[in-house]
């Protein structure tokens, strides 16, 4: 970026979030039934992640006015999924609590600081850790770490990078010089001290050849496997109760709040540059005729709060899906006040509506990836295989209909703001065309499984009804030889299995000659029950043998 305009224009207040959604796996020995975030409770490591009380559970005074204006913006059915339901003495028990949230958040507080190099010959950029979290939901195996960062009086240009380059997980190559490409060149966690907690080793070219080529998967960033520690990555030689696996491609999605002077001096291609900043390298040319380009305040902008004159207000938000930005003005006391302005609902409101967004699209992910795990473990010639996929794809198709009931929704606000970004960032991520696809797979294979039921069935059926038919001839000839109609008993033992086999011959003909006339002798019971008709048309219609319509 060498606009003038845009070196003019410095970040007063810069801060960023990063949510990294994952796939929760267990490890050797961990209880199949006990929840992750209660293993992770009771093995904390040497992070020592706590359980951060919700607001709802810390004393009275310390419920605040952004915590109320953070509930009150949300529909009911939003209410109780992010804050749990609540109980009145009136209508309930006094031993009833509370029902509890279904997210669980823990945190860790070691980390103070992160100290980032973006490129080779710049000086370090020091940010405030404000939080570490890890936040867990009831009844899927997703997880999202969250890490918010801060910083006074950034350069525009240097802002612009550090988004591009700061939450990559591993670099994707590396130069002529060995550094990393797209990631920052060093990353350190620091701790309250000062001292260096885990750093970064991106130009560790070798390790990830070597770790990719044993494991079919790529390593984490050093920083980032010690930010996630107890916890290891699922294809690691690390042992770990809980471990984790990447649901979606390295870029973890991200937050920005932007601070500055005069936003109005942005030149246009920065504002292309912020909105696309998951995607568009901060060097890279900015095609006009490209359609994001072309198209870009209808598609990713929405300008509510943005006059464009030096009354204001000048707030400007952008949603790739990918990434949300908000930049106003750092002169304006509302857009600052981390109390009941902007900054507020940015790390409350808006943060909860990209984690709802992100959720959703995580969650649709892998259920469609169980569900290309399920298939590629079926062979149709081992029956403990099928016996196996059966179990998977019901215990699936039931996680899919608590994720509907409990987790699915559209409207999450009647604030028109608040739903018109959510539309938004929901239309960026494809979720509804998503749940569409996961919801047709998992309606195909539970439609494969109830007709292989069915056809199971049938054919049990079918057995059961030749063994029955059989199984009358012997029991009808016995039948008529046990009425005593003919003095047998004295007879000799040759007479008396003359008779019997007599009486079974004439059995089996009798029924092997209904069998034949079965289809004759059906249409003639439709006839003949049909009350719809007086008696001598079914007489009549008994002789002709025609089959009730």
């Amino acid at each position: 970026m060498t606009e003038p305009e845009a070196e003019l224009s410095p970040v007063r207040h810069f801060r960023q979030i990063l949510i990294w959604p994952m796939l929760m796996v267990r490890g050797a020995g961990l209880d199949p039934h006990e929840p992750f975030w209660m293993a992770l409770e009771r093995e904390p490591g040497t992070a020592g992640w706590f359980r951060v009380a919700d607001e709802f559970n810390t004393a009275p005074n310390a419920f605040l006015e952004k915590h109320y204006k953070e509930f009150v913006v949300f529909l009911p059915h939003v209410q109780r999924f992010l804050y749990g339901k609540g109980r009145g003495t009136a209508a309930h028990a006094e031993t009833e609590t509370p029902g509890d949230s279904a997210r669980r958040v823990y945190r860790r507080r070691d980390v103070a600081a992160l100290r980032l190099v973006l490129r080779a010959g710049q000086a370090p950029i020091d940010l405030t850790v404000h939080r570490v979290d890890l936040c867990f939901f009831d009844d899927i195996d997703v997880a999202f770490l969250i890490i918010e960062v801060y910083a006074e009086n950034l350069p525009l240009a240097t802002a612009l990078d550090l988004l591009y380059r700061f939450g990559r997980v591993y670099p994707t190559g590396w130069n002529d010089e060995g550094e990393g490409v797209h990631n920052a060149l060093s990353s350190e966690w620091l701790d309250a001290g000062g001292r260096v907690l885990a750093g970064s080793d991106v130009g560790a070219r070798d390790r990830y050849l070597a770790f990719t080529h044993e494991h079919r998967a790529p390593p984490l960033s050093m920083h980032w496997a010690f930010l996630m520690r107890p916890l290891a990555l699922d294809v690691s030689d690390e042992e770990a109760p809980i471990r984790y696996r990447q649901i979606e491609y390295h870029r973890m999605p991200l937050m920005a709040y932007l601070a500055v002077d005069n936003p109005r001096t942005i030149p246009r291609d920065v504002w292309v540059r912020l909105g696309l900043v998951a995607t568009v390298h901060p060097d890279e040319a900015i095609v006009s005729h490209d359609p994001d380009v072309a198209d870009f305040e209808a598609r990713y902008c929405f300008d509510r709060y943005w006059v464009g004159t030096e009354r204001g207000p000048n707030s400007r938000f952008l949603c790739s899906g990918r990434a949300f930005i908000l930049v106003g003005e750092a002169r304006d006391p509302y857009f600052k006040d981390d109390q009941r302005g902007m900054l507020a609902q940015f790390r409350h409101q808006y943060l909860l509506m990209f984690l709802i967004n992100h959720l959703h699209r995580a969650t649709l992910l892998t259920f469609s990836d169980r569900l290309a795990d399920a298939i590629h473990g079926l062979d149709m010639r081992d029956s403990e295989s099928v016996r196996w996929f059966r179990n998977r794809i019901r215990d699936t198709f039931e996680s899919f209909l608590r994720f509907t009931h409990r987790y699915w929704f559209h409207e999450l606000s009647e604030r028109p703001h608040m739903q018109a970004l959510n539309r938004m960032c929901a239309g960026h991520l494809a979720n509804d065309e998503l749940y569409a696809e996961v919801k047709e797979e998992i309606g195909d294979m539970n439609a494969y499984l109830d007709s292989d039921a069915a056809r199971r069935t049938n054919s049990l059926f079918v057995r059961l009804n030749v063994v029955t038919v059989f199984s009358i001839i012997g029991t009808v000839a016995t039948g008529i030889l046990g009425m005593n109609l003919f003095a047998l008993a004295e007879q000799p033992a040759v007479i008396r299995i003359a008779w019997f086999v007599a009486a079974l011959a004439g059995v089996t003909a009798i029924l092997f000659g209904a069998v034949m006339l079965s289809s004759r002798l059906s249409a003639w019971m439709d006839v003949l029950s049909d009350d719809r008709l007086p008696f001598p048309k079914r007489v009549l219609g008994l002789c002709k043998g025609k089959r009730r319509e």
